[in-house]
């Protein structure tokens, strides 16, 4: 598992695209205005160049731009929940890598969510149909998350209708809202 997070892997990704993009410092820079026929073509004046070296003495290396704040196309997560109760019901945005949006506790919903993510598997997966589970009613919550997580796209529904819908939605807590009937971790 690598130490860097996902959002700083991208970073990197994008600064590396973008120094691979930029001109290379030693290149001479482009005339400010190009001819419009070649009979009014003059020469161009000779770069000045700093005495210790050969390159031009406005030349510099190029850098990538910085992540802006507003760069919100990673983890972003839209939560629907109803039947949950009073002040847990609605609906929520959820931005993490850094964390954002109006959830209640935006902090730790993108920590419960990066500590469940693992590697090929799906964060958001439904519970596979052939599960045997116990039939305990977990009351009427149901939620509907879209959105991106880990570079991928995310349509999941979680309800507590039965044993393993419960232990699926209580493994997102805070995430999703916690119930009256939440099971002990």
């Amino acid at each position: 598992m690598s130490a860097l997070p996902r959002r700083g892997i991208a970073s990197l990704a994008v600064s590396l695209l973008c120094g691979l993009a930029a001109a290379p410092a030693h290149a001479a820079p482009a005339p400010a205005s190009t001819p419009t026929h070649a009979a009014s073509a003059t020469p161009a004046p000779a770069t000045p160049t700093h005495p210790a070296s050969a390159t031009p003495a406005h030349a510099t290396r190029a850098l990538p731009p910085p992540p802006l704040p507003d760069d919100r196309t990673g983890d972003h997560l839209t939560l629907v929940v109803h039947g949950a109760g009073a002040g847990r019901d609605g609906v929520r945005q959820l931005f993490c890598h850094p964390e954002a949006g109006d959830h209640p506790d935006p902090a730790a919903a993108c920590r419960v969510l990066d500590e469940n993510t693992r590697w090929g598997q799906d964060t958001f997966a439904p519970v596979p149909p052939d599960s045997i589970c116990t039939m305990i009613d977990g009351g009427p919550a149901t939620a509907h998350v879209t959105g991106y997580w880990a570079g991928r796209p995310v349509d999941a529904d979680f309800s507590r209708r039965n044993g393993c819908e419960i232990a699926r939605w209580d493994r997102l807590v805070p995430f999703l809202p916690a119930t009256g009937s939440r099971t002990s971790r």
